[in-house]
């Protein structure tokens, strides 16, 4: 795995945005090329290849499809920062190229962004691009990149309105029942499993609602790592099956996005049933719909 790493302002850390997990992949990939301590411009062109993503998470035969689709969508994509009493809108990049006979894209990043992702002397968050490898969820990178933030105190509280402002909820989720189970536990299920880190949670309640969410987290023994012990290898009838089935479940519609269809969905959680590190989530699904290892 790419032992590049990933330093960014905590201002872009707070900022209110909202990227899926292949779109934040390709900005983090990017990210971990820009040189530190070296004058930089909007000139340069960061590269992240179709190899980057796999050892990222994202399954080989989808990963150029997911790349192309991540940088169109991501070339629209903007960031809201609160700089001092000023809140500034930007966008993430402003020109890309596609190398389609060497699998690689290329990234210009837009010139107001360059100063809250290169040569940062104070302020700044840093982890490792494998930290985040295997997790599929837009809000457990988010969510990861927030704990990380504050890895020497082990503890962080944030209000609702303030995570669901950075992640972009809009009116998604207005229930917070919907919310805790749609974004947080889905998002710290994923970091437990697949981070350095292993998380626990409070609810903090003024009244009787509930207004802020007590982050403990800690180092995991480096002894402890992912291992794929628990990986089927799955027929292609088996994983027509079960994705098709699994597409339809409710427990299950966290993965789908916006206006995306069952067919859409079925084919993402396919991919994810071949993938080493994202199948395991499926497994007590599967075997409830009769998988039997």
């Amino acid at each position: 795995m790419n032992k590049n790493h990933v330093v960014k302002s905590n201002q872009v850390i707070e900022a209110s945005y909202q990227l899926s997990a292949v779109e934040q992949r390709i900005v983090l990939a990017a990210i971990s090329r820009i040189p530190k301590n070296q004058p930089i411009t909007d000139d340069e062109l960061y590269p992240v290849s179709v190899d980057e993503l796999k050892q990222l998470g994202v399954h080989e035969k989808t990963a150029y499809r997911d790349l192309k689709e991540g940088i169109n969508r991501l070339y629209e994509r903007s960031i809201n920062l609160s700089i001092d009493d000023k809140s500034i809108k930007m966008r993430w990049v402003q020109e890309i190229q596609f190398l389609d006979s060497q699998s690689v894209i290329g990234i210009r990043f837009s010139k107001p962004i360059l100063p809250f992702i290169s040569n940062l002397s104070r302020e700044f968050t840093k982890y490792a691009l494998s930290d985040i490898a295997g997790i599929n969820s837009g809000y457990g990178i988010r969510i990861y990149e927030l704990l990380v933030q504050y890895r020497q105190i082990g503890k962080r509280e944030i209000s609702v309105e303030s995570l669901r402002t950075m992640l972009e909820l809009g009116k998604k989720y207005p229930l917070f029942a919907d919310f805790k189970k749609r974004v947080i536990d889905t998002a710290i299920d994923q970091i437990n499993e697949y981070s350095p880190l292993k998380v626990t949670y409070e609810q903090k309640k003024t009244g009787r609602k509930v207004t802020h969410i007590i982050f403990s987290f800690k180092e995991k023994s480096k002894s402890i790592t992912h291992t794929s012990k628990d990986f089927y290898q799955l027929s292609d009838a088996q994983i027509n099956l079960f994705g098709n089935q699994l597409s339809r479940l409710h427990e299950l519609s966290h993965l789908a996005s916006e206006g995306e269809s069952y067919e859409i969905l079925a084919a993402k959680i396919k991919d994810m049933l071949r993938n080493p590190h994202q199948q395991q989530q499926f497994l007590p699904h599967l075997k409830n719909l009769g998988f039997k290892a």
